[in-house]
């Protein structure tokens, strides 16, 4: 019964937020040019992303063209992408959910913690997609949590902040790693509940990695293998 309710709730929460998503993010066509509204949170085109200098890296690409993994993958995927790019330190996984990204992190020697106000447990099982199998994670597996929303005060005890899909955390996360020197890599989807909108037809990716570089930062893009918004932005010192 608890599980039905809780997943009831769940459902819930979701569409009061899809809701909202439609209302704040659907397109506003112009009479003349058909631009699109300042809030649409569609992909990124291959033209938005060869305008963006931050972002020119990615337009027209291999990548763009050979998404073959679902977006269920997308922990394990941005795991791999962390592992490969940056030495293990104390990461902060924002929103991370259930904390399989943190767990699989701490699987490969990192100190993570997830910071999400809902509290959850790890999944029983995950797919690897090196050797596509399927792996139990044992019910006595733990990672740190702190079931809260993010406050920038949190930051001084992390190196790396991640934030994976997190509505209204981003200029958070960014202010507060400027502010302290930390790195951030963020995956972000739209605007919602974020302080600052981007101006009439700038997608807000692409002028979230604009603010990233006014505050110091100098931005690596990524593109991860999964269908859907899978475009990061590293955040790390310039120089």
């Amino acid at each position: 019964m608890a599980k039905r309710k809780h997943k009831r709730e769940t459902e819930q929460r979701f569409a009061r937020i899809a809701q909202t998503v439609a209302q704040s993010t659907s397109p506003v066509k112009d009479a003349d040019d058909g631009s699109r509204g300042n809030h649409h949170d569609a992909p990124l085109t291959d033209d938005e992303l060869s305008s963006s200098a931050a972002l020119a890296s990615l337009a027209f690409s291999s990548d763009s063209q050979e998404l073959t993994k679902m977006k269920k993958f997308r922990f394990q995927l941005l795991h791999q992408w962390i592992v490969n790019r940056i030495q293990p330190c104390r990461v902060a996984d924002v929103a991370g959910g259930k904390g399989l990204l943190a767990y699989l992190l701490q699987e490969s020697g990192w100190s993570a913690t997830v910071i999400d106000p809902i509290e959850q447990g790890l999944p029983s099982k995950y797919k690897d997609l090196e050797s596509s199998r399927q792996v139990r994670v044992q019910k006595n597996e733990r990672v740190p949590r702190l079931n809260c929303e993010f406050d920038p005060g949190m930051v001084e005890d992390f190196d790396l902040l991640v934030a994976m899909h997190a509505h209204g955390c981003n200029i958070q996360l960014i202010d507060a790693a400027a502010e302290l020197g930390r790195e951030v890599i963020l995956l972000p989807c739209c605007v919602i509940h974020e302080p600052i909108l981007p101006p009439p037809g700038v997608h807000w990716i692409q002028w979230l990695a604009e603010y990233v570089i006014g505050k110091g930062f100098a931005v690596e893009p990524f593109r991860l293998n999964f269908k859907g918004q899978n475009i990061g932005i590293y955040a790390h010192k310039a120089g």
